[in-house]
């Protein structure tokens, strides 16, 4: 079992002890998720239950933080204040699984390092160079932002 999916699991009997019900309400969410993709990976032609890794569990969960905040872009344009509220509390639960983020410096560092091991010398190679980035960052950057960095540098 991953260590994410592990710490997912105690946090979910905490909550349950605790009775914090925004916060069970989450935790099961995250759960159903790494739960839906096992289950996708053991459609995959996989026997026995499929035990995904602590990367595809980040992955998920910066989905999920992902989801979340264009919902609260949406409910706070509709003067849906409460539910734009409701979505940053479990974008707050989600997040206390992610890796910190990288700082500016260390993002900058990070896309040098992708595009001179990727050999990347035009915009042809930016595919690669994200294809690096996200296995090796996953969850610590904001890919959106990244990749228009990544294409300036290319060009």
């Amino acid at each position: 079992m991953s260590q994410l999916k592990t710490r997912v699991s105690s946090a979910l009997k905490d909550a349950m002890r605790q009775k914090d019900q925004t916060r069970l309400g989450t935790l099961r969410l995250i759960n159903a998720a790494i739960k839906d993709r096992e289950i996708a990976a053991r459609g995959a032609g996989s026997e026995g239950p499929a035990e995904i890794s602590d990367a595809e569990v980040t992955q998920i969960l910066a989905k999920m933080v992902k989801q979340r905040q264009e919902s609260v872009r949406a409910y706070e344009e509709g003067g849906r204040l409460e539910l734009a509220e409701r979505e940053q509390s479990e974008i707050a639960v989600i997040e206390e699984f992610l890796p910190k983020p990288l700082t500016e410096a260390e993002t900058s560092a990070a896309i040098d390092a992708a595009i001179e091991e990727t050999g990347a010398t035009g915009i042809r190679d930016m595919g690669k160079v994200m294809g690096e980035l996200k296995s090796r960052h996953a969850g610590r950057m904001d890919f959106g932002a990244v990749g228009a960095r990544v294409r300036a540098r290319l060009s």
